[in-house]
């Protein structure tokens, strides 16, 4: 079983600010730092960092060699990743005093996927492999086509959602993994039951993660329903610490765990990302998650009879 993530590479332009800024305001900045990102780059990193052995299918500017040299340093599989004219995917961050962040982001090359690639990467991949995506890129939705008429296992991070997702067929996906926000714009429900009860009758034969910020996360599928609290600790900055939960949850999943301890590596991956700064910068390694003292409550089943 292999893991290819085609995903997004970008330059993270991230500034130290008092607040986020407000419509029509202007304000200096204290810092400015550069760091490679992308949902995509995170992932795989998260991914290689938890200890899978993860191909990037991607694109980059003429800019972009430093998004390569590190997945070469992190041992992320580059073959498939081609460099096109122009300039690589970027992002404005502002990351306030609290942590919180605003991110503006410009896809660039992550916006110059063709058909062709695709079917080319994914000849080398078949039953059983994975494929892994978030919306940072374009032809998601034939990506999730291609792949399953090969029968590969698909899972999708629909983050940023827009209405490129509405013209998936994701009844094709095996897992989601979505925040509370995504949530709701994939089901147009607000309450968390109603939420997840409509995207499993959409989707009975996937599993459903969905992150709550603060507030924990929590697992669904046909049968189980699973619920995780959140660690508290003091929080630098939240960008990307949903990328490795994303990487820590799959990873601990391929690795035969079950799901209930999935979510509680993730968690910790994701509690000790938010302490750093930076987005792959604050990913952890395999041995810091094992290793860092947080004792807490395995997941509780609600709702539903175990499918244990």
């Amino acid at each position: 079983m292999r893991i290819i993530n085609f995903g997004s590479l970008n330059l993270d332009y991230t500034y130290s600010v008092d607040h986020i800024v407000e419509p029509g305001e202007t304000q200096d900045t204290k810092e400015r730092k550069i760091f490679c990102g992308g949902k995509g780059l995170n992932q795989s990193i998260a991914l290689a960092r938890a200890g899978m052995d993860v191909h990037h299918a991607g694109m980059i500017g003429e800019d972009g060699e430093m998004l390569v040299n590190l997945c070469r340093q992190e041992n992320i599989h580059t073959h498939y990743i081609w460099k096109v004219a122009g300039p690589s995917g970027h992002t404005i961050i502002q990351v306030d005093e609290t942590g919180q962040n605003s991110i503006l982001l410009y896809g660039g090359a992550n916006r110059k996927f063709s058909k062709n690639y695709i079917d080319e990467v994914l000849a080398d991949f078949g039953e059983d492999d994975i494929v892994l995506l978030q919306n940072e890129i374009n032809l998601v939705d034939y990506v999730i086509e291609a792949a399953a008429k090969r029968k590969m296992r698909i899972v999708l991070n629909p983050s940023p959602y827009n209405t490129q997702i509405d013209s998936c067929d994701l009844s094709k996906v095996n897992l989601f993994l979505v925040n509370e926000i995504e949530g709701a714009q994939m089901t147009g429900k607000e309450d968390l039951s109603d939420i997840l009860d409509e995207m499993i009758t959409r989707y009975p034969k996937a599993g459903i993660v969905m992150t709550l910020g603060g507030d924990g996360c929590v697992y669904q599928d046909a049968q189980r329903r699973f619920y995780q609290d959140s660690l508290h600790v003091p929080v630098k900055n939240t960008t990307g610490a949903g990328d490795t939960f994303t990487g820590y949850f799959l990873a601990s999943l391929v690795s035969g765990m079950d799901v209930r301890e999935c979510l509680m590596v993730a968690t910790r991956a994701a509690a000790i990302a938010v302490t750093r700064e930076g987005a792959a910068d604050s990913i952890p390694t395999r041995q810091e998650v094992r290793e860092i003292d947080l004792d807490f409550e395995r997941p509780q089943e609600h709702g539903m009879e175990s499918g244990d």
